[in-house]
């Protein structure tokens, strides 16, 4: 049976569309920002899936004495296994607030299904205690090996949600000397410009500054002197036209072309195989000669994707594409 390979184009062409976005989905605020949260435990309960060493069971052996409980001889058990727990703390969560977790194994565990997380403090990079992580573990992903034509399924790692309480809270502080900065997500020095003038549009006065491509300093006004996040409010909704630079991702493996940017080329006479394409004042024939209407036009004529990916990357390499060609 015939194998039909179908080659997807996914094409985005920004070059003829003004767009704006909200602050709040392009910036944040300095000082508001998520941490990792880390942590060493055991998870038990397998169905002897469990670490075949000792690691675990010297940590099992720590840990019933902590509690109290005096065992007269070592304990091993294939029941239980040696985890990593991972959490992200987003800015700002309290004690008591609880976060989602990970958990992979650490050892030679066949399988976490089935087991439950023993509580465990999870820590930050300042190696003090931010949460406690505790809870039945979740598996879904499952990595298939074969033998004896059988499929044996290893699930090592797994999720709980909510799974971990917030014990303290991380300190976070985004005034400083009544000036709140905002980071641009994605950092650029024309869009940079752009959210400074907007904000002091809005304000009618002048406010904000950018001082560098990726920060613009805000100060707080005299009437928000206490009211900060109501001022903070105001400034996410502030809507801004980012600058997106030209970029053109293709990925040879799935046929898959994005366009984003506004991309432009100079006049060229391109020659490959059957097809030849020729851009003469800006335009290919009666339309405007963007990329979307080259890959259009190949496409109407017949051409597969391998073959309009390889006139994208001559023209490209050509140096006729003002922008950058990424291939995956």
């Amino acid at each position: 049976m015939n194998k039909k390979i179908i080659f997807i184009f996914l094409i985005f062409s920004v070059s003829l569309i003004s767009f704006s976005a909200r602050l709040k989905d392009i910036s944040e605020f300095r000082g508001a920002r998520d941490n990792q949260l880390f942590g060493i435990g055991i998870v038990t309960g397998l169905n002897g899936t469990g670490d075949t060493g000792r690691a675990p069971s010297e940590l099992i052996n720590n840990m019933m004495k902590n509690l109290g409980v005096e065992i007269s001889s070592s304990l091993t058990t294939k029941n239980s296994a040696l985890v990593m727990i991972f959490a992200d703390i987003p800015a700002f969560y309290k004690e008591g607030m609880k976060l989602d977790v990970t958990v992979t194994a650490f050892g030679d565990a066949k399988s976490l299904e089935g087991g439950y997380l023993v509580q465990t403090p999870l820590k930050g990079a300042d190696n003090k205690v931010y949460a406690v992580a505790q809870g039945s573990v979740l598996t879904g992903g499952a990595n298939v090996k074969a033998s004896d034509n059988l499929q044996t399924k290893t699930k090592i790692s797994g999720y709980i949600p909510t799974g971990a309480i917030v014990e303290n809270e991380i300190p976070s502080q985004f005034t400083d000397d009544n000036f709140v900065t905002l980071n641009l997500k994605t950092p650029d020095v024309t869009t940079a410009a752009r959210v400074s003038l907007a904000i002091n549009t809005v304000f009618s006065d002048k406010i904000a500054k950018a001082s560098d491509p990726s920060s613009i300093q805000v100060k707080i006004p005299d009437l928000f002197y206490d009211d900060v996040i109501s001022f903070l409010a105001l400034i996410e909704e502030i809507d801004v036209q980012p600058d997106v630079k030209a970029k053109i991702i293709i990925n040879e493996k799935t046929g898959t072309i994005v366009l984003g940017g506004n991309i432009k080329m100079s006049d060229f006479t391109l020659s490959y195989g059957n097809y030849v394409i020729s851009v003469e004042k800006g335009k290919i024939g009666e339309e405007n000669a963007t990329i979307s209407n080259i890959i259009t036009a190949l496409k109407t004529a017949g051409a597969v994707p391998q073959d309009i990916i390889s006139i994208i990357q001559n023209i490209s390499a050509a140096g006729y594409i003002f922008g950058d060609v990424v291939v995956m």
